[in-house]
């Protein structure tokens, strides 16, 4: 700042100065503090929408696991009013998987895909949730005659953490189509996946479906009548797997 020779020339260079650049001063406080308080308002709502949010679904899970049938239909109006009321919330994306699993006991496959493919709506693409509602989707559409579809979402979407479950759902769509080799090489896939830390799968029933495509030599103690040898689990020689 330039200098002044007397109190009154600074006294009034400060009031210029005020004058052209105050108001604009002023003005950004007022949005800062607007902004803040307004940060804090919009964080006690959200705080409170998942607060409600959470208590709805809490009674939605009571009602399902209630043996009453009457409280099935509670169950879907407070998954519905969760869906409408909170849909920002994960919990909406929660009860649409819930109406989504009445909906396959139902028989309504429809309804099933709708309430799935609402959630892969509101959800982000690689979460958790995305990943359990496509491979949910790739069956119902199995079930509902497209295999093609079905097969398309397991192998066009990224499995996270649930590999070895996408390659059972392909395993068993392949099966009901017939083709038992490819079914045989989705359920291999599995095992090795699994073996290498997949989560959720159970490694038996999984062996099974193996052995149940494991095509077993004939051998010449069957034929002469004499009792047939044990033959050794070729799936468990063949990956190195933990046994359970």
């Amino acid at each position: 700042m330039e200098q002044y020779r007397t109190e009154d020339e600074q006294v009034e260079a400060l009031r210029r100065w005020w004058n052209e650049n105050g108001r604009s001063i002023v003005a950004i406080i007022v949005i800062a503090l607007a902004a803040g308080f307004g940060w804090q308002a919009w964080q006690a709502h959200d705080v409170s929408q998942q607060e409600q949010a959470s208590t709805l679904y809490l009674a939605m899970l009571r009602a399902v696991d209630a043996p009453e049938s009457q409280q099935k239909t509670q169950a879907m109006d407070l998954a519905g009013q969760l869906k409408s009321e909170f849909s920002s919330t994960q919990y909406a994306a929660f009860a649409a998987l819930q109406l989504a699993a009445i909906a396959v006991e139902d028989g309504d496959l429809a309804e099933a895909e709708a309430q799935l493919r609402w959630v892969l709506g509101q959800v982000a693409a690689n979460s958790d949730t995305a990943q359990v509602a496509q491979l949910r989707l790739a069956r119902v559409m199995a079930a509902a005659g497209d295999t093609e579809q079905a097969l398309d979402i397991l192998t066009q979407s990224d499995p996270g953490p649930y590999g070895a479950s996408y390659a059972i759902a392909q395993g068993d769509i392949l099966l009901a189509a017939a083709l038992r080799e490819e079914a045989r090489a989705a359920y291999n896939q599995a095992l090795v996946i699994a073996a290498s830390g997949g989560t959720g799968v159970n490694l038996s029933i999984l062996q099974q479906k193996l052995q149940s495509l494991t095509p077993v030599p004939p051998r010449a103690g069957i034929e002469d009548g004499s009792e047939p040898v044990i033959e050794i689990d070729t799936v468990s020689e063949a990956i190195d797997v933990p046994e359970e």
